[in-house]
């Protein structure tokens, strides 16, 4: 939706990585997505939560931890002690922020950092989660070797994530703006399954919630009118293109009715 005409492949590695912290700590994302980046907001995250095996001790990692809207979640309601990594330092500063002013800074920290190249030590993690995030990594495979060093012996990862067919993709699902939004470098899920297998992660559940994915839609499209109508200027100063932004979220919806778009949660483990 945003006037970004480069191809993904034009787009790769480091340079991929930076456009989407920018774009993910943007105040105009913030206004179209609300509270929660990922499709089945805090509903999908607790769902998530329940196939980890939390207990009040557990060591969780927040992988693309954005705004902390996930960690805050996993702090307040289980108890547990959540470190967010992120690659953008705008919003690491808002996470920190938004836990400071809720009372959880204690149980709830935040640092910059790759997904491919985890700051953390080898097995300090009972649980590592990643929602709406792994579809954008440029090596995928790396990130999930990441997930399984960190994590305990029997420790589980959590995820939630765009999945998608891509030869079936439409033209307007392909670009570097639908790369940012989760969607052109999404994979089936019994790939999400093959690449964490790979990293010796085990997959013991996964879950479709394609209508989630509707539902996300349906929201950005009717923020998005709203704020045509009323910050038309700030919208265009962020970069948003308002003739792509409709037949990009309509052909978003059709990909999902036709089965070539959709959302999933996938559980892995760890051998012990």
């Amino acid at each position: 939706m945003t006037d970004q005409s480069p191809s993904p492949s034009a787009a790769s590695g480091d340079g991929l990585k930076d456009c989407c912290a920018a774009s993910y700590s943007s105040d105009v994302v913030a206004l179209l997505l609300g509270d929660s980046y990922h499709p089945g907001g805090s509903a999908l995250t607790r769902r998530l939560a329940e196939g980890l095996q939390l207990t009040k001790s557990s060591r969780v990692l927040d992988v693309a931890s954005g705004r902390g809207t996930t960690a805050l979640l996993l702090a307040d309601t289980y108890g547990v002690r959540v470190e967010g990594v992120d690659y953008s330092p705008a919003n690491i500063a808002l996470a920190q922020g938004a836990a400071s002013a809720v009372g959880l800074g204690d149980r709830a920290t935040f640092i910059t950092g790759d997904a491919e190249g985890l700051p953390h030590p080898d097995g300090v993690f009972e649980a590592v989660v990643c929602e709406c995030a792994l579809c954008t990594f440029p090596d995928k495979a790396q990130a999930a070797a990441e997930f399984a060093r960190v994590l305990t012996p029997g420790g589980r990862v959590g995820i939630t994530d765009v999945t998608a067919l891509p030869d079936r993709l439409p033209p307007e699902l392909t670009g570097l703006a639908a790369r940012i939004a989760c969607i052109a470098d999404a994979r089936p899920l019994s790939e999400y399954s093959q690449i964490l297998a790979a990293a010796g992660l085990r997959t013991v559940r996964t879950e479709r919630h394609d209508q989630a994915m509707t539902r996300m839609i349906d929201q950005i499209e009717a923020r998005l009118n709203l704020l045509h109508m009323t910050a038309s200027t700030n919208l265009i100063a962020a970069g948003v293109d308002l003739d792509a932004a409709p037949p990009v979220l309509a052909a978003a919806r059709t990909a999902v009715s036709d089965g070539t778009l959709g959302y999933a949660l996938l559980i892995a483990e760890k051998s012990r």
